[in-house]
């Protein structure tokens, strides 16, 4: 009876869920064809301002009033990310710190009576937590699987993927978290907290959700994919915030990282989320001291505090440390290729089969977690207590599932210790800040830190790719650290010294595989500053950091780079291929027969076109009185389907209309879920006309048909393309701009003002 109520409870909230939108205002892309579930279809981004006519009345009739309006709008937005940024990962780390000390609280009680009884329970605690992440992952939201950074990446750099930034998704990255961390896979919950940032970013840049009346008129401001992209970003660098407390290294991780486009406006405003976020987390945890949060108290939000360890270092030191510089280079490149061979086996065969595999994989991955976290410390002899000083503030032993060095676990004597427990039996944050802890040298062995090493890196390759949310930063750390601590007591008997600290080897160690995997310099090494609170080693991290990114860079790309060819995002990057230094303009457009629309077009020519191909972008022809054909501008096919769907702009007459009509501008909102099978037409409404010129972009970027490839690359993707059109050399120059010529003096102090980007025009 009981389980009829609760399948019937499952098929009740399965079916209230599937009739959820999939969007809050965008089911359909911006070509008006559904894409594909599983992601595989992506479109790319407008982020060019459509300077048609109704773009520059608007411009015109701006008053400083509204300008300052806007400005406005977009720091208040910035508040409200950096707010629900912080609230989210309060309420992850929260619900994970909690489950995990249930989790740890129970097995712990159990293992009193039997070791036997204790294990099932782990293994049940563990299979439940994570069942439930792979059920919504794979029953409600599929783009919540993975990190999520790849996909943003993508984003910002103008690819847009079907379903990353939808209101579904953010439900599903949140409570997948939960459940994947909490339930002790290989992974972590930091890059799952960039997702969520940049998923919170683009709900307010919608101005809320129109299907679920949660929208407000004076929100809707900020329609177009260049706004978008900036409240994004501001969202990423939110996410890291959160996840590591390091709002600097947030704001340098967007920077370096994730986009590429950047300007000094938006600094100010990435930077002042980061502080919101920053902000509203130790609010949270001060108000969790109190004991009002459960099982939540040291752990959760990352900061791991070795300001107490090694003072200082010298000359000798500097060898080994460049030598686990190498290790990482060398292991986060094996990483990424190990990860790279997995995942294109899982995307192409083993996924293909359901999501019935999917979860099946994902539990088969959680039962082998929970028997080799719990049955491999049960194999390793225990070690007597260390003699420790009152005041050291070091307890030993303590029960497993706590907070601190030398656990107790399956030991004969009360005054011992399982060091292989301390770092697996246990939270990754507080196994990690055991392998960071100062004044604990002989704490771990070197044949359980080795243990703990290959079997660890062996999960998180298995782990990463599958169809639950998962981060790297932590699992990175782990593995680094473990290496790390390896090298540190290795140094300490070779060198005898008293103020080296394992610890501090341990924190390169870390450094060093993040280093050699995600190829990070700058941000990372200001997040693990900030992270640690120990200004001193920060020399000490840039050292092993260029090593092992220089390593790394030797065998392969970056693991973002790397997934996100695996997802089929076509990334641009910073430079160009060398063999387009070799190639032209006219070269890489081919043979392709250029589809194109006359200024005044029949209705019917236009459903016609639409109809036929996907094309995005469409130039507009006009003929001189010579007879001559003259490009007159692009036209975007979001827009033609907006002139279509209103039919106001029709017109009887084949000859150009009054170009004084002007019109009102189409907000993006509009633009955004029209698809051409959406649009009835009567036959009267097919023998009408339209008149492109009030409504299309009259100055288009163009380029030269000789121009080289490696020039359009860097011009496509410095100013954010979407379309350049190729023409014939020009036969005469009009003039010569230069460098004085676009110095034009204001006297009314406009440089604070901030290019607003509007669509196109037409009566609603």
């Amino acid at each position: 009876m009981l389980s009829n109520h609760l399948q019937n409870g499952i098929e009740t909230a399965r079916l209230v869920w599937s009739r959820l939108p999939n969007s809050d205002d965008e089911a359909l892309d911006e070509v008006g064809l559904s894409k594909k579930s599983d992601g595989s279809r992506s479109e790319s981004l407008d982020y060019e301002v459509i300077e048609n006519n109704a773009y520059r009345e608007e411009q015109a009739q701006r008053r400083k009033l509204m300008v300052g309006y806007y400005v406005g709008v977009k720091w208040f937005f910035a508040l409200l990310i950096g707010i629900g940024t912080g609230l989210a990962a309060v309420f992850i780390n929260i619900s994970v710190e909690n489950f995990a000390g249930w989790k740890f609280q129970l097995t712990f009680s159990i293992i009193q009576k039997s070791y036997v009884a204790g294990f099932l329970v782990y293994i049940l605690f563990n299979l439940l937590l994570v069942f439930s992440s792979v059920y919504i992952v794979t029953q409600f939201a599929p783009a919540a699987a993975g990190s999520g950074i790849p996909e943003i990446k993508g984003y910002l750099n103008g690819v847009d993927t079907h379903g990353i930034l939808l209101f579904r998704t953010l439900i599903g990255k949140i409570f997948g978290s939960i459940g994947s961390v909490g339930g002790g896979l290989a992974l972590g919950k930091e890059g799952p907290l960039v997702h969520t940032g940049a998923c919170i970013a683009s709900l307010f840049g919608q101005g809320g959700s129109t299907k679920y009346h949660l929208s407000s008129r004076w929100l809707q401001v900020f329609k177009s994919d260049r706004d978008r992209r900036d409240l994004v970003t501001c969202g990423c660098a939110a996410g890291v915030a959160a996840a590591f407390r390091a709002p600097v290294g947030g704001v340098l991780f967007a920077l370096e990282e994730v986009t590429s486009w950047w300007r000094s406006q938006l600094m100010w405003r990435v930077f002042f989320t980061s502080a919101v976020v920053a902000v509203v987390v130790r609010t949270a945890m001060g108000w969790c001291k109190s004991g009002k949060c459960g099982h939540f108290g040291s752990g959760g939000f990352i900061i791991w505090d070795i300001s107490d360890g090694q003072e200082d270092y010298s000359f000798e030191e500097l060898l080994p440390m460049a030598i686990i510089g190498v290790i990482g280079g060398l292991l986060g490149a094996l990483f990424n290729q190990l990860t790279i061979y997995i995942t294109y086996w899982r995307r192409n065969y083993l996924h293909k089969k359901g999501s019935r595999v999917k979860m099946i994989e994902v539990c088969l991955v959680s039962l082998i977690t929970s028997v080799i976290s719990f049955g491999l410390p049960l194999l390793r002899k225990c070690s007597p207590c260390p003699e420790v000083e009152l005041n050291s503030g070091i307890e030993c032993p303590r029960p497993p599932g706590m907070y601190g060095n030398y656990v107790n676990f399956y030991c004969d004597k009360d005054n011992e210790y399982n060091d292989l427990a301390t770092i697996f039996f246990n939270t990754q944050d507080d196994a990690i800040r055991n392998l960071f802890s100062a004044k604990t040298i002989h704490e771990y062995s070197a044949q359980s830190l080795l243990t703990f090493l290959v079997m660890f890196y062996s999960l998180a390759v298995l782990t990463f790719g599958t169809a639950v949310p998962a981060g790297q930063f932590v699992p990175g750390i782990m593995i680094g650290s473990t290496y790390g601590r390896l090298v540190g007591m290795f140094v300490v008997n070779f060198y005898k010294k008293l103020n080296i600290e394992e610890g501090t080897y341990a924190l390169l160690g870390a450094a060093s595989f993040l280093g050699g995997s995600m190829r990070m310099t700058v941000s990372l090494c200001v997040i693990m500053v900030e992270i640690t609170n120990n200004l001193k080693l920060l020399p000490l991290i840039m050292l092993v950091l260029l090593i092992s990114k220089a390593v790394g860079d030797a065998f392969n790309e970056g693991l973002y780079e790397e997934q996100a060819r695996l997802r089929g995002i076509p990334l641009l990057e910073s430079r160009p291929k060398y063999q387009m230094r070799k190639m032209t303009a006219k070269e890489a457009c081919g043979n392709k027969k250029v589809v194109y629309f006359p200024r005044v077009v029949k209705v019917a020519d236009v459903v016609s076109i639409l109809r036929s191909n996907e094309h995005n972008g469409f130039p507009v022809i006009d003929h001189t009185r010579n007879g001559e054909s003259l490009v007159i501008g692009l036209m975007l096919r979001s827009h033609l389907l907006v002139l279509l769907q209103s039919k106001v702009d029709f017109q009887h007459s084949p000859l150009p209309s009054d170009p004084r009509g002007g019109g009102k501008p189409i907000r993006q909102v509009e633009i955004k879920g029209i698809s051409i099978d959406d649009i009835h037409l009567s036959s009267d409404d097919l023998e009408m006309y339209i008149d492109l010129a009030p409504f299309l972009n009259p100055s288009p970027y163009v380029v030269p048909e000789d121009m080289s490839l490696s020039k359009v690359y860097n011009l496509f993707r410095q100013l954010g393309l979407r379309h350049i059109l190729v023409v014939p050399r020009a036969s005469r120059v009009i003039g010569l701009i230069t460098r004085k010529d676009l110095l034009i003096e204001d006297n009314e102090n406009s440089e604070t003002v901030e290019l607003q980007s509007t669509s196109s025009s037409t009566a609603r």
